[in-house]
């Protein structure tokens, strides 16, 4: 593949999008392809934006990702998939995990979190698979899997196979988490057609 492709992953501090680009970003190395990438965290401490950008291809220049040119968007929660909506190409995918987190001045009562995202998200012109991914990793035993969650669910949109991406989270995961991610990982593979 010569032409550079794009993926943004967005989500909120503490849901695990920095690990899931060093997994993917790994994944693909392990393909062949050259890898660029930018991490934005915001206030990820306290529950703020956290936006990773990846590139990938034959060769990459830049690790920028521009508006409207994003072939995926991994959206860990709603609002940050809207946030992050102005990135993604037409005909773009967005993998978005339907859960929703209060930013903080929804937790502080100076907003409100916006009930039609739903509606919104399926109006516009691009492939959105917006589906329980928390509750996905839940029933994998552990919620922190989410990010394994997303990443088995882009991978099998990519068309990547199963057994090469979980011999990569193999060599990536300490043991003690390993199991409990690779179930995780395979939830979401499974969820996307």
């Amino acid at each position: 593949m010569s032409e550079v492709k794009n993926i943004l992953i967005a989500g909120v501090g503490g849901q695990g999008t920095i690990l899931a680009a060093r997994i993917l970003s790994r994944l693909l190395i392990s393909k062949g392809y050259d890898i660029k990438v930018s991490e934005i965290h915001g206030m990820s401490q306290r529950g703020g934006s956290v936006i990773t950008q990846v590139r990938f291809g034959e060769k990459v220049h830049s690790p920028i990702i521009a508006p409207g040119t994003a072939d995926y968007i991994l959206a860990f929660e709603k609002l940050e998939a809207v946030r992050a909506l102005p990135y993604l190409k037409k005909g773009g995918h967005a993998i978005i995990n339907e859960m929703e987190i209060n930013p903080m001045p929804v937790t502080m009562g100076a907003a409100e979190y916006p009930s039609d995202l739903e509606q919104y998200l399926n109006s516009i012109d691009a492939d959105i698979s917006l589906f329980p991914a928390y509750a996905m990793a839940q029933a994998a035993g552990n919620p922190k899997c989410l990010n394994m969650v997303l990443l088995g669910a882009w991978a099998k949109a990519f068309g990547l196979d199963e057994k090469e991406c979980l011999d990569v989270i193999r060599d990536n995961i300490p043991a003690k988490f390993l199991e409990v991610n690779e179930k995780g990982f395979r939830k979401g593979y499974e969820a996307v057609q």
